[in-house]
């Protein structure tokens, strides 16, 4: 049997199988080893009879402080929306599958160069290699966000096609990884535990311990230790322990709202993670551009010499959570082992000036004064 029927096959079990307290174990072992099969899938270790086509035309290099991949039907707007945002030439036509290879432009937006990648449209079917999906897939995975560009004229049935086709090479959309602690070992058997508050009681979606041992028998997993640290399902445990989930920021862009009547516009505004943008008439691209900076959770660090006002014309751009050592490391790698302390003007510092070291946290926006030993 080959490997795509393994997976129907698995998929048609799991539905006929109704959710109860004796059947928890053997649904969690039926969606391990579906989990097992698409992973299978997706690294290509078994033919699943589709063809991929080489890859080297998707290779591009990363560059910048950040990375947007633009993924999408086809004929839905990518490559007019990079033509608009960036100096790249993307070309740009009335039929379907226009773009055939991963096309890069530098976004340059609060100071930071953010690297746009308009990407060739998927279509259903390309987490299996169909129309070249899994090069357009793996290219997404690489990235620090995704822009799902969406056709509003059509309504939002493209939208859970492409959801369901990112989650199954491993994108997980506006989510984070569960609080489940895992760890494998040499001896000692299974070791489980649930600290959420309550206990077992309070874990309501569907992770018991019953769930969690048929789930690691799947695995061939027979010493390890679990900790459950928050009400998780079967699907967020086995996340954990494929170890290979990319958990990415989503932004959801409706083009073409000026084909809509305002009712229904306003039904597309309210959705979560989603923007409204008609790219004819250059329709709220400056709120596309906010929300994409609130998402991709960057920090601008400002620097300064003594003596002088601070240079807020080129920040140092770092990710959310980052600290002083980051900064050293932004401005020259021979920092860190220099540094004698750092001043900290901004929300992050107690007073200002504040006297930290490699380890202090920074907040947007802050200044840093950097003093060698």
């Amino acid at each position: 049997m080959g490997l795509m029927e393994q997976i129907k096959e698995t998929e048609a079990e799991i539905k006929r199988t109704k959710l109860k307290p004796d059947t928890t174990a053997h649904l969690g072992r039926l969606k391990a080893r579906l989990a097992k099969y698409k992973t299978e899938m997706v690294d290509g270790s078994r033919n699943t009879g589709m063809g991929g086509g080489s890859a080297a035309d998707f290779d591009v290099q990363k560059s910048g402080d950040a990375r947007v991949a633009m993924i999408g039907f086809p004929s839905v707007g990518k490559s007019s929306l990079l033509g608009k945002l960036t100096e790249a030439n993307s070309e740009v036509a009335a039929h379907e599958f226009t773009t055939l290879t991963a096309i890069p432009g530098k976004l340059v937006y609060q100071g930071a160069n953010i690297q746009l990648i308009d990407l060739p449209g998927i279509i259903q079917g390309a987490a299996q290699g169909k129309g070249r999906g899994k090069n357009v897939i793996q290219v997404a995975r690489n990235a620090d966000m995704v822009l799902m560009m969406l056709d509003a004229s059509k309504g939002d049935i493209h939208r859970a096609i492409l959801e369901e086709e990112l989650h199954q090479c491993g994108i997980r959309l506006n989510k984070s990884k569960a609080d489940i602690y895992f760890v494998r070992k040499k001896t000692g058997g299974i070791k489980w535990t649930a600290t959420v508050k309550g206990g077992n009681a309070a874990l309501t979606k569907g992770l018991t311990e019953a769930g969690c041992k048929a789930i690691l028998q799947e695995y061939k997993i027979h010493n390890c230790e679990v900790i459950i640290k928050e009400d998780a399902s079967v699907d967020d445990f086995i996340d954990i322990i494929e170890d290979n989930r990319k958990f990415l920021p989503c932004l959801y862009v409706y083009n073409k709202v000026d084909c809509l009547c305002l009712e229904e516009l306003a039904a597309f505004a309210v959705l979560p993670h989603s923007v409204v943008i008609s790219i004819h008439w250059e329709l709220n691209l400056g709120l596309l551009l906010d929300k994409m900076w609130e998402y991709l959770n960057l920090l601008r660090v400002y620097t300064k010499r003594r003596g002088m006002k601070p240079d807020f014309d080129e920040p140092v751009i770092c990710r959310a959570g980052s600290s002083v050592e980051d900064v050293c490391r932004g401005v020259h790698k021979d920092w860190v082992e220099q540094l004698k302390y750092a001043s900290v003007w901004g929300t992050s510092a107690k007073h200002c000036p504040q006297r930290v070291g490699l380890k202090h946290d920074l907040h947007d926006e802050d200044v840093v004064q950097l003093m060698k030993k």
